[in-house]
């Protein structure tokens, strides 16, 4: 599959600047993979597609206040987003701009100190600090992606109800239309509720930048499938998946045999499901591998089409956007 078969138009209007408010007033996209058949919602509606038998899996990771302005020596200033842990104090970030950055050179946070280790490649370097959590909770920013205006406000919107597992530098955003109200609505439908984790890096949210998708390079991203999830999915009648982290996670468990680790699993088109049968996640940014991942559940058509629908219909995109619901994907879509 070619990157380009992962564009479209969209009007930067449509970029959502604030989550629905309440959150479950989003709207939700329907669209059945098996018929074909696009319907519209809310998504307090949500608990309507679930049923006895479902297991509806979140992502409880927790976003870190990753972002991070340091001074080099000779006083210029550099953007760190820290993305993931590496080894006991080491950190993989990003950095902007990269080109300044020197192994071995001192940074300063406020009045902390911290060290750059190596360059990684693509504007990453390794970062140690004695206390780096500490640091960014104590001078770190909420990771809010470039289309969103950063304040007070969107910055304390930019995380799950059901957050809990600290170590993104990304929200699940499929996660951001649920409420406790609509949580408990699921139940009561029947479907269970599982708990996975994947902590968002760059692997999420690097955009493709090579022509052919097989040659794109995921990084690494860390999940956890607890024993309590992995029976809870195993004995279910159908896998809903909050959100295209935690298919990753739930796929990447089923690829290794490992429920915890690392996972560098890119899923496009030609990949074959093997866990996820419905999967609820945001409308993505073009020649992302998160759009290549919905492509590969649903099928390319029936994709662009309720694209296209949202795009008409001026559903909001992106991180604080609406829902879609794909049924009938995944492992339970018949070949194409």
């Amino acid at each position: 599959m070619l990157a380009s078969e992962l564009d479209y138009e969209l009007p930067e209007t449509l970029i959502a600047q604030r989550p629905a408010s309440p959150r479950d007033s989003s709207r939700l996209l329907v669209a059945d993979a098996k018929t074909g058949a696009i319907s519209h919602h809310v998504f307090r509606d949500l608990p309507r597609f679930l049923g006895p038998g479902d297991a509806l899996v979140l992502n409880e990771t927790k976003v870190l206040p990753a972002r991070l302005i340091v001074r080099r020596p000779g006083g210029g200033q550099t953007e760190l987003l820290f993305l993931r842990e590496v080894r006991d104090g080491v950190w993989e970030t990003l950095a902007r701009p990269s080109r300044r950055m020197r192994a071995g050179m001192d940074l300063l946070a406020g009045e902390e100190t911290l060290r750059v280790m190596e360059p990684l490649g693509e504007g990453r370097w390794a970062v140690a600090g004695p206390d780096v959590r500490g640091t960014l909770r104590r001078r770190g920013r909420m990771p809010l992606p470039p289309y969103i205006e950063a304040t007070p406000e969107t910055e304390r919107e930019y995380q799950t109800v059901y957050a809990r597992n600290e170590g993104s530098a990304a929200a699940p955003t499929a996660g951001f239309h649920f409420t406790e109200g609509v949580l408990e609505r699921a139940a009561r439908a029947g479907a269970g509720v599982a708990r996975v984790t994947l902590h968002v890096g760059s692997g999420t949210f690097a955009p493709i930048r090579t022509g052919d998708l097989c040659k794109h390079r995921m990084h690494a991203e860390h999940y956890a499938v607890p024993e309590e999830a992995a029976r809870s999915v195993e004995r279910a009648r159908r896998v809903v998946a909050a959100g295209t982290t935690v298919a990753r996670a739930l796929e990447s468990w089923a690829a290794s045999g490992e429920r915890e680790g690392e996972t560098e699993v890119f899923i496009y088109p030609g990949y074959e499901w093997k866990v996820v049968d419905a999967l609820l996640t945001n409308f993505h940014l073009p020649r992302s591998t998160l759009l290549a991942m919905v492509m590969s559940f649903a099928g390319k058509d029936l994709v662009r089409e309720a694209y296209e629908i949202a795009v008409r219909e001026r559903y909001r995109f992106y991180s604080f956007g609406d829902a879609m619901l794909l049924l009938n994907g995944g492992r339970r879509r018949s070949p194409s």
